[in-house]
């Protein structure tokens, strides 16, 4: 058996499609896994154990040029089954035309009439991402899904052992929406009233190095605490690797609490203009949701947020309580 799984999406959607690769490799151990993601996301899958091939398409540069030279390295491949999880126009051109005997997507997919198979995919039923995704397979494997799952290396995790140390919290205080970021004061605010003897290492892509700078810079109590700013200092598998030994990891409602489940790190992610109900929370065996609990007519305002709160307040950020983002540690 040979399977395509196409998430062509962001980081966290990559990070949770992992669950369905998890779940045909459990029921098809010897069975060829490859996988089509944009470029700068394949890092996540590097020396993954059984995803044999990570086809890496490169939108910025020759974006149809590229898309019709993946879609042919796709057909030569001659697949039993195309899986695509995601919902856009071009993922459903690679699956469409890609020659497999079968090809599986949601019914949301301008060209989910190219498909032997569709789904319906609905958000806002309490349903997670990842039972959305598996019912994509189900035909295939059973009724019951499972999580997604990251491979650091040894080196990896070798990387990371120097500052593991002492007891340490991991902070991802960065998000791509604005209104998916917990605010730069409210991560201040829990960074002074964290205890002293845990690290506080600031996580994050190279363009966030200066935002987890300012937070680094202004929390009151730094002299008695430690305080690393490793944003663009390690990679994925890397930050991965660290998250999973964390006293806590506090994230948005973002690609690093996707990152966190993947490792089944102890997580506590923070819902700011975004609903759990959306379907796409925390997997960890120990994570915990912290939202307002103010009733606000406008949450949600939107699936993915907006660079800017809608009503100018933000009060679904504001008005969320620091003790109760402290009290998870134990």
């Amino acid at each position: 058996m040979k399977f395509l799984i196409i998430q062509t999406a962001f980081i966290g959607d990559v990070i949770l499609a992992t669950a369905v690769a998890e779940k045909l490799h459990q029921l098809y151990p010897d069975a060829q896994i490859d996988f089509v993601l944009r470029k700068g996301n394949e890092a996540l899958l590097s020396n993954h154990p059984f995803i044999k091939t990570v086809f890496v398409w490169d939108k910025k540069e020759g974006k149809i040029k590229n898309l019709f030279a993946i879609t042919k390295q796709v057909r030569a491949n001659k697949y039993n089954s195309v899986i695509d999880l995601h919902r856009f126009a071009s993922s459903g051109f690679i699956a469409g035309f890609s020659g497999a005997k079968e090809k599986v997507g949601f019914d949301k997919n301008p060209l989910s009439f190219l498909f032997s198979k569709k789904i319906k995919h609905e958000i806002g039923t309490g349903i997670h991402e990842v039972e959305r995704n598996h019912l994509l397979i189900e035909h295939l494997t059973d009724k019951k899904s499972t999580k997604p799952k990251l491979y650091p290396t040894e080196a990896n995790f070798e990387t990371v052992k120097k500052y593991k140390t002492n007891s340490f919290v991991c902070l991802a205080p960065t998000s791509v929406w604005f209104t998916k970021q917990y605010p730069k004061e409210k991560w201040i605010e829990l960074c002074e009233q964290l205890p002293d003897n845990l690290t506080v290492y600031l996580l994050g892509a190279p363009s966030d190095f200066s935002a987890c700078e300012d937070i680094k810079s202004k929390v009151l109590s730094q002299k008695s605490k430690e305080i690393v700013n490793l944003a663009g200092k390690l990679n994925f598998l890397e930050s991965a690797a660290l998250m999973k030994d964390a006293t806590m990891n506090y994230v948005n409602d973002s690609a690093p609490m996707h990152m966190a489940s993947a490792m089944n790190a102890k997580t506590t992610a923070i819902y700011c203009s975004t609903v759990p109900a959306f379907g796409f929370g925390p997997l960890s065996d120990d994570s915990k949701i912290v939202e307002t609990k103010l009733i606000l007519d406008c949450r949600p305002c939107g699936l993915h947020g907006h660079k800017a709160c809608p009503e100018g307040h933000f009060k679904c950020a504001f008005s969320i309580e620091t003790s109760e983002l402290v009290n998870r540690i134990s």
